[in-house]
């Protein structure tokens, strides 16, 4: 699984909180992803995180 996070991001933090071994927050306030793939262990929070994202900001591939 591959994540992206698109210039849509507000920043709220929501996909650090639920998944930090995937996401970070970048130098401009938004998350960035810091792994690629995602690993196998972390796939269902990296799908939690992308559900809960208030902007919709996370493709999941």
């Amino acid at each position: 699984m591959k994540a992206v996070v698109d210039d849509s991001c507000t920043g709220c933090g929501v996909c650090i909180d639920v998944c930090p071994e995937v996401f970070e927050m970048g130098d401009n306030d938004m998350a960035v992803v810091i792994v690629d793939p995602v690993p196998a262990e972390s796939e269902d929070a990296c799908r939690e995180a992308a559900d809960q994202c208030p902007s919709e900001s996370i493709i999941l591939e």
